[in-house]
């Protein structure tokens, strides 16, 4: 029998959308499912609070989607994808009152550095420069690269815990911006390449921003959707794959899911080997997710922070430093590195005139239940005195409740697996290509494989180039 379709891609998350893409402009029949009522996996926009109030429940800032190599090849602006840009991308106050920060200019942000201005321009400036050379090199799966050297010196620097990177840095504040970064990366500063986080986000904003997407983060999943069904593509939601028996005929099936939820539902297929491989892989931290509906703007204490997108609470490379080991150890942080959102200063659609929203989080041990609201809530009052009384509607997610509301979230990893030096290129198995599975028609193409986490698509990308490479 004829199959149904060329090619299924199940979950429609970043990678999922992007990889749905790819095949259907390769001239091949497509079917993307989603399980949930919606597409788009990480980028969902809902009213989690009050009604009229709009909260990213996963990603919010987007500094991958405007300076990654893929999504820049398709015309999202023409369905609807509006990136709104900060003036600053993100502050960081500390401790004696003083705010540093992330801005566009990689000269701006260097100036504020006292004597560490030089070492950070020495640092960024060829990324900077070269990022549109290096960026297919750096988000892509472990390969011969376009520019060697480029992406060499680069890799002299990545490779390094970002506590070593550190100690290029003389100014406090400068060692708190860079922590702040690389933190990231959920795991400890101390572990190797993590350097490679704070890099890249960093390069990222100088070359595209931290920007938001008006409306929210569903808007760059419908944009993404609506070029698909244009070009051909089939989307169908509200099926949730739990069996290889839901899933049409197909020559290719592509699978948005972390390793866990893959081998629930195709492990079957799956050599021995394989199937062990996939077990082994590990997943990281969780995170407590905080949204609120807010009566007026968070009253920081330095104006600077009221121009930001985003926000780092934390205090200083030290405090950040000993709070993620502890949540590592399965601790928890009494001063805990926090995340922070403030879209509505800038996208007056997300809430009523007059009103805001803010988005939070911080790092837990994996399947955590604790509620850490008021812990976030201190560490936010600390640098904006009476944040409290403008609350007028919250809602939390724990990493339990994170997880079961996106299965491929294992214990609330918000990265689908650890990006330490061991994962990066190997996840979720040491294979010739990441993306092929032990049965040559089924292929997986998440955060799970490379280059990990982010909003970026890369990983749906390389693995449906690979999947028409073999079997196309």
């Amino acid at each position: 029998m004829n199959p149904t379709y060329d090619a299924v891609v199940v979950g429609s998350g970043p990678n999922g959308l992007s990889a749905a893409i790819v095949l259907q402009k390769h001239g091949l029949n497509v079917l993307l499912i989603e399980g949930k009522d919606t597409i788009g996996g990480g980028m969902r926009t809902m009213e989690l609070t009050l009604p009229g109030f709009k909260h990213d429940v996963c990603s919010a800032i987007h500094p991958m989607a405007a300076a990654g190599p893929f999504f820049k090849t398709l015309p999202l602006a023409q369905y609807g994808l509006e990136f709104i840009h900060p003036k600053t991308l993100a502050g960081h106050p500390l401790p004696n009152g003083t705010v540093v920060s992330l801005h566009r200019s990689l000269f701006e942000t260097a100036d504020q550095l006292g004597r560490d201005r030089k070492s950070y321009i020495e640092l960024f400036k060829p990324l900077v420069d070269h990022w549109d050379a290096l960026s297919t090199d750096i988000l892509s799966p472990l390969k011969i690269p376009n520019n060697p050297i480029k992406l060499g010196s680069f890799g002299i620097n990545a490779l390094k815990p970002s506590t070593y990177l550190a100690q290029k840095f003389k100014e406090t504040r400068t060692r708190a911006l860079w922590a702040g970064m690389a933190a990231h990366g959920i795991q400890p500063l101390t572990n190797i390449a993590t350097s490679a986080i704070g890099m890249v986000l960093m390069a990222a904003g100088h070359y595209g921003g931290w920007p938001m997407i008006k409306g929210g983060s569903q808007s760059l999943a419908d944009a993404l959707a609506n070029y698909f069904k244009a070009i051909g593509g089939k989307i169908e939601t509200g099926n949730m794959i739990s069996h290889l028996s839901q899933i049409p005929d197909s020559k290719l099936v592509m699978f948005d899911l972390s390793p866990k939820n893959l081998l629930k539902i195709a492990g079957e297929k799956f050599s021995k080997l394989y199937c062990w491989q996939l077990n082994r892989f590990r997943y990281g931290m969780g995170v407590f997710k905080m949204d609120f509906a807010l009566s007026h703007p968070i009253p920081w204490k330095s104006e600077m922070l009221r121009e930001a997108g985003t926000v780092h609470l934390g205090g200083t490379l030290e405090d950040i430093k000993k709070s993620e080991k502890l949540i590592w150890e399965g601790k928890y942080s009494q001063n805990p590195y926090v995340l922070l959102s403030q879209q509505s200063l800038f996208d007056k659609t997300r809430s009523p005139d007059g009103y805001h929203t803010a988005w939070a989080y911080c790092h837990v041990p994996a399947g955590s239940e604790v509620d850490m609201s008021s812990s976030i809530l201190s560490q936010i009052e600390k640098y904006a005195p009476g944040f409290k009384e403008s609350i007028i509607g919250k809602h939390t997610f724990n990493s339990r409740e994170i997880e079961n509301y996106n299965p491929n979230y294992i214990g609330g990893d918000i990265n689908a697996g650890v990006q330490d030096w061991s994962q990066i290129f190997t996840r979720p198995a040491l294979r010739i290509s990441p993306y092929r599975t032990s049965f040559k028609n089924f292929y997986i193409c998440s955060a799970s494989t490379p280059p990990g986490g982010g909003v970026h698509g890369m990983g749906g990308y390389y693995a449906a180039k690979r999947a028409i490479k073999d079997l196309f």
